[in-house]
This record gives structure tokens, sequence and C-alpha cells, in this order.
């Protein structure tokens, strides 16, 4: 009687995460492991019994990165025909960062359904969210093929979530001002990493900022280029340079 009550709970529970995942995607999806594993942060990652191999989303996270990259690139060439290659990069980058890919994750509710191990409050410091995005789509792309993806993403990702205007006119990558003003000003800027603190999927970083040798400001993070843009981000303040 516990087996058949147990069955019938985890039946339930996969008709749950299938009615989930059709929200989000569009349409049911065919291969339904495909989205449970883009799901299974390294955190909560599967043993399996090839060579210790540990199953999580990280591969399909890389093939994501890939799909959206390039796709997002498209987008940008085609729909801005008389910009140089440093403006679409950078504008590419803006979307595709893991700050923006965090937060449209969260918004079509990826964080109600990624699978880890650990406390919440401590993963919405990472970008497990962002990861996940990512896994999606190259879960997408292997279950739907290339034409959905892309459709997926441009109509539903870009349309819906990012204001290209805004994304133009609000430059948040704090380091690139930085450097932008130090070769201006003929100034030495350095960027190191002082301090490491926690272990794993917990770990917090502090990175430090010197204009010629002396020490401008200090800034924390989970990885180190988010330690870097915050440090750069109180150096912007301390030094008064405007972001343009």
């Amino acid at each position: 009687m516990l087996f058949i009550l147990g069955f019938f709970k985890s039946d339930s529970k996969e008709k749950e995460f299938k009615k989930a995942v059709e929200l989000i995607v569009g349409e049911k999806p065919s291969n339904l492991m495909l989205y449970q594993l883009a799901f299974r942060h390294t955190s909560a990652s599967k043993e399996t019994n090839i060579g210790g191999f540990r199953e999580s989303n990280e591969r399909l996270e890389y093939l994501g990165d890939s799909v959206l990259g390039m796709v997002i690139a498209e987008y940008l060439f085609k729909k801005y025909p008389f910009k140089d290659e440093g403006f679409l990069t950078e504008i590419r980058s803006r979307i595709v960062n893991r700050e923006s890919l965090n937060q449209v994750a969260r918004k079509i509710g990826l964080d109600k359904l990624v699978e880890f191990d650990g406390h919440r409050v401590a993963h919405n410091r990472t970008s497990m969210y962002g990861d996940a995005m990512e896994a999606l789509i190259g879960a997408i792309y292997l279950d739907k093929g290339f034409r959905f993806t892309k459709k997926y993403i441009l109509n539903k990702l870009i349309a819906n979530h990012f204001d290209l205007d805004t994304v133009i006119q609000t430059n948040t990558n704090y380091k690139s001002i930085l450097l932008s003003w130090a070769q201006q000003e003929g100034k030495k800027i350095e960027f190191s990493i002082i301090q490491e603190n926690g272990k794993h999927h917990y770990k917090e970083f502090v990175a430090q900022i010197t204009v010629n040798g002396d020490a401008v400001s200090t800034g924390g993070g989970w990885n180190k280029k988010k330690a870097e843009q915050e440090a750069a981000r109180r150096a912007c303040e301390a030094l008064e340079i405007k972001a343009s």
C-alpha cells in the first residue's frame, strides 16, 4: 500500500513539473528528462555508473550559452546594420550577463523549479538561476530543435523581458567605465582578489582596486567577476566617475 501511495505521489509531482515546463516553454515537452536535468544544480548532482561522473545541468548550460549567444548575436547584427563590432559585443554582453539572466529566470519562475542541495538564501546570491536559464535553452534546443529555440529566445525572452533602448542607454559595466576613465586620464588601474571566504558553492570573493598603486576600493561577490564589478562600482563613486 505504501508503495502504491508513493507511486501516485511521484506521478502527481511529475505531472506538475511537466505542466510547469509547458507553461514556461509554450509547448509540451517531448523529453521531460532533459528539463529535469536542466534544473539540477551542481550541488544536487547525481553520480552515474560511468567513471564516477556526476550528472548536473552544467553540460546543458554550456550548450544553452552557445545557442543563446549566437541567436542574440544574429538578432543584434540584423537590427543594427550600421553599428560596429564593439557596440554589438557590448549590447550582447549586457543581455546575456548573469545578472540579467538571473532576473529573467526568476520572472518566468525557474527559481521554483531548480533542484539544489543547501539553503535557498545562500543560493540566491549565486548565478544558479541564470545558469538554469541557459541550461533550459540547451534542453529546448535538444528537445525542439533550433528553429523553435530561436523563436523562444526572441519572442518569449527578448520581446518580453528586455527594453533594448534602456539596455543601450544604461551602462552598468563599472569595470569598463573605470578602465575607460583610466585610459583617458593616464592612470594605472589594477584589479586583484585579496580574499576568499566560504567553501564550494558558498564562496565569496573580495576584490581590491588600486589607482597608481593606491587602494581606492574593495568589493565582494560570489565570483571574481562580480567582486571586481562591485569594487569598480565603489571606485566610480569614490572618484566621482559618471556612467556614460
